[in-house]
């Protein structure tokens, strides 16, 4: 079915499960750990896909801002509920001041076709290490819990050789498409496997709570939170996701939405109303795109529909959403992030200038061992000048 430019059908639907790789373990560990509440981070999350889809008119990703919430799933004690709104609120103040003064079109002149493809390229090399990583795993679910075995080999890995041959069998297929099987096959095993065992089916959504942060914590959000995530919004959440959307689409009327500032004040105006809810702060992203598309997405109704699956879990499922949400098993989820990673690190075939090429492969190089995108870059920016400045010739 297609209403509009927006397309509702099983491709669609399984291209919008294609970043749930990066989605699920974050927002699991994070409504774990620092105990937000489940209701808050999908109700938002949900509501957040659904208006991407419907503006924007493509596949736009919603992500955790990923070293807020690596910060606050690692610290804990420090990292309490109102710096964590304090850190949304600030956050999406300064985006939104960057869109509206048109700061973020100056910012965007740094970032030349050579830093992006290094951007991209790293953090595909990331996603990769990292899907390899939770298919290698002994652990079946990503709440943690003893390593499920047959015999003597453990599941997890077996079902993510399975399921990576499956995907690639699957990849172009239109009436199996590979992330929908996967997922699906995913959740049934994962629920075989006692997913569910023991988890009371409450209905109704948990306490939404509204936070008004003190000035400690907005002062101890900017330097915990809020300088350390700057650097990869810019160049991954904005820049890398505008090109990558002009690099997958093409630069058109189909495109003419996403550009640096729309995606800034998008961002902006969603996390500081998730300040106030306290809910988990989010962002948009090259990688989840590159997921998305991989799967089958091609419009905004794979948004729509995602984000309407959210909602539901949030409002009607919130007491046993993580349980949902932590079926699926660490497999599944590598085999997503092996595949958006894959798709990222292609975009390097139009780079064919030997100087570019030893940029890329420099910011590439330097995210991947440090998993710094901000590092990364501000590498590549001062050997970029440097190459133009001595005019060296690679």
């Amino acid at each position: 079915m297609q209403i509009g430019t927006h397309r509702f059908d099983r491709v669609e639907f399984a291209g919008s499960l294609g970043d749930l790789g990066t989605l699920i373990p974050l927002s699991v560990a994070l409504m774990v750990i620092t105990g937000l509440s489940v209701t808050s981070v999908l109700l938002a999350a949900g509501l957040f896909y659904i208006f991407c889809g419907l503006y924007y008119e493509l596949p736009i990703p919603v992500q955790p801002l990923k070293l807020v919430s690596a910060i606050a799933i690692a610290y804990p004690e420090k990292i309490t509920l109102p710096i964590m709104s304090a850190a949304a609120t600030t956050f999406g103040l300064i985006l939104l001041f960057l869109a509206i003064t048109g700061l973020i079109d100056r910012i965007a002149k740094f970032f030349t076709k050579a830093i992006m493809r290094g951007i991209q390229v790293g953090l595909g090399l990331i996603l990769i290490s990292k899907g390899l990583g939770l298919i290698l795993s002994s652990e079946l679910f990503i709440n943690g819990g003893e390593a499920v075995f047959i015999g003597n080999i453990p599941i997890n890995p077996v079902i993510g050789i399975a399921g990576t041959l499956i995907t690639l069998l699957l990849l172009s297929s239109k009436r199996f498409p590979a992330a929908l099987v996967v997922v699906s096959a995913g959740l049934v095993i994962g629920i075989l496997f006692g997913a569910l065992s023991g988890v009371s089916l409450t209905f109704g959504p948990t306490p939404v709570r509204l936070y008004v942060p003190g000035t400690d914590d907005f002062i101890n959000a900017f330097i915990l939170l809020v300088i350390p995530q700057i650097p990869l919004t810019l160049g991954n959440a904005v820049m890398g996701t505008t090109d990558t959307c002009y690099t997958l689409f093409g630069k058109g009327d189909h495109t003419k939405k996403a550009t640096y500032r729309a995606f800034a004040a998008s961002m902006g105006l969603t996390n500081i109303a998730v300040g106030t809810i306290g809910a988990m702060p989010m962002c948009h992203g090259a990688g989840g795109l590159a997921a998305h598309y991989r799967f089958g997405a091609r419009t905004g109704g794979s948004d729509i529909m995602i984000g309407l699956i959210f909602l539901i879990i949030g409002l009607g499922f919130g007491r046993i959403g993580i349980s949902f949400l932590s079926a699926i098993p660490n497999a599944v989820l590598g085999i997503l992030l092996l595949f958006a990673g894959l798709e990222l690190t292609l975009m390097i075939r139009d780079v064919k200038d030997k100087n570019d090429l030893f940029v890329v492969f420099l910011i590439a190089g330097v995210g991947f061992a440090t998993t710094n995108m901000g590092i990364a870059f501000f590498s590549g920016i001062v050997v970029s000048f440097l190459i133009r400045w001595r005019k060296l010739t690679l």
